[in-house]
């Protein structure tokens, strides 16, 4: 069972990579037509999600995982309000948001290590 985990928890790192770095070639691929605007953005979002998803199904890392989530989605929601075009009312609140929860997080990840 661990060894079938850790192949698909691969999987999803990759698929999740893939969407992260070239969304439209994935969108292409499995659906025939490119992505577009606002579709971009989620789909990069996705693969933010899909690689935290692929890290917590790897043995004795869910902590790590939602860790890697939220510092990547802060980071990728700063790029995106500073150099896109997208801006809706809860971007920056939703960024501080998740840059607190990022500290908390990581405090409490490297909290068994500082003992």
């Amino acid at each position: 069972m661990k060894t079938v985990l850790i192949i698909a928890a691969a999987g999803e790192i990759a698929t999740g990579a893939a969407l992260l770095f070239a969304p439209s070639w994935v969108s292409q691929m499995l659906l025939g037509t490119e992505l577009t605007g606002v579709a971009l953005i989620l789909a990069r979002v996705a693969g933010v999600a899909l690689i935290s998803l692929g890290v917590a199904c790897w043995p004795g890392t869910p902590l790590l995982a939602i860790l890697i989530y939220s510092v990547a989605i802060t980071a990728f929601l700063i790029y995106v309000g500073l150099a896109g075009s997208f801006r809706g009312a809860l971007l920056w609140p939703v960024v501080v948001l998740h840059a607190i929860l990022s500290v908390l997080l990581a405090r409490a990840w490297l909290a068994p290590r500082s003992r």
